[in-house]
């Protein structure tokens, strides 16, 4: 495999993983929030919000398209290349899992609001833990990004 197919894989796994984990994670919200719905349609606006944290991750694998891409160029070297591949690899499966875990904490807090609970406030700050690590994985592409 040549070095620059190697960066672009490396850059297409952190905009996909990303991407599939925030789509997966907004879906398992937004199936909450319809439940939550039936039961307390007053709380659209907590539903709404909740279902959208997961889909920062995918902003997070956007962001890094544009800090690697530039790096990016015909004459890349091997070790370049590899360092892209896995800043890239690492970023795309930190927010994979991570919008997932994320969606299943908003969920949760989706349906205590559904049953009329106070959770929402609690859940955000729930929620935020989860996000960290895919912030981390993102500070992570740009220190590697940095380096090279």
């Amino acid at each position: 495999m040549s070095p620059i197919v190697l960066a672009y894989l490396g850059i297409a796994l952190a905009v996909g993983l990303s991407g599939i984990g925030s789509a997966y994670g907004v879906t398992i919200c937004g199936n909450a929030a319809i439940g939550a719905f039936k039961k307390n349609p007053s709380a659209s606006g907590s539903y709404i919000g909740l279902s959208a944290l997961p889909s920062s991750q995918g902003l997070y694998g956007f962001v890094g398209f544009f800090i690697l891409n530039p790096i990016v160029s015909a004459d890349i070297d091997i070790f370049k290349a590899s360092a892209i591949f896995g800043a890239g690899l690492a970023l795309g499966a930190v927010a994979l899992f991570s919008a997932i875990r994320q969606a299943k904490v908003c969920a949760n807090g989706i349906s205590a609001i559904g049953g009329g609970h106070n959770a929402f406030g609690t859940t955000m700050v729930l929620a935020v833990f989860p996000e960290l690590y895919a912030i981390l994985g993102l500070l992570v592409l740009i220190l590697i990004a940095g380096a090279l």
